[in-house]
């Protein structure tokens, strides 16, 4: 990882990152998670519209952070 993301990632607690994975990341909650239908979108060839790709980033972010904040941890622990 890089110098600015590994300050970032070490600054904050794994709870932080579960809680916007779990906030932002999925909301709306209902119908479906908007990361839900939108990778669905994706794997359907059907995600053509560029709100839609920003949508996709939006919400897949957090979960990525979090992936990275865990794959950190597992590293520093060995």
């Amino acid at each position: 990882m890089n110098r600015f993301l590994n300050p970032l990632l070490d600054r904050f607690p794994v709870g932080i990152f579960v809680v916007l994975a779990l906030t932002l990341g999925l909301a709306p909650f209902l119908p479906q998670p908007h990361v839900w239908e939108k990778l669905r979108m994706l794997a359907g060839g059907t995600l053509v519209r560029p709100i839609d790709m920003l949508d996709l980033l939006w919400h897949a972010f957090p979960w990525v952070l979090l992936a990275l904040k865990l794959v950190r941890v597992r590293r520093r622990s060995h």
